[in-house]
């Protein structure tokens, strides 16, 4: 276990066998991702291709959603309609 100090401007060195682990090279950026468990480190484009992969199909789903909702209205409507 590897245990650098944060100094007074509230910065820590990482250890080189953690940014050799994580591929991270002097000028990467880096994102802290909170998990359950705590927090994660991660090389921003890493972090940023899994956000692509996860948001792959929101498209499609909003548009079911919205198809879904205009499927419902127009249920809602002729009910009312077919009512009077």
């Amino acid at each position: 276990m590897v245990m650098p100090v944060v100094t007074k401007k509230y910065q820590v060195t990482i250890p080189k066998e953690v940014r050799e682990a994580l591929g991270i090279k002097a000028g990467d950026e880096v994102v802290f991702v909170r998990t359950r468990e705590g927090y994660v480190i991660k090389p921003l484009d890493e972090f940023l291709k899994e956000m692509a992969e996860l948001t792959a199909d929101i498209e499609e789903t909003v548009e079911e959603v919205r198809q879904g909702l205009a499927r419902g209205i127009e249920r809602s409507l002729s009910e009312l309609e077919g009512g009077k």
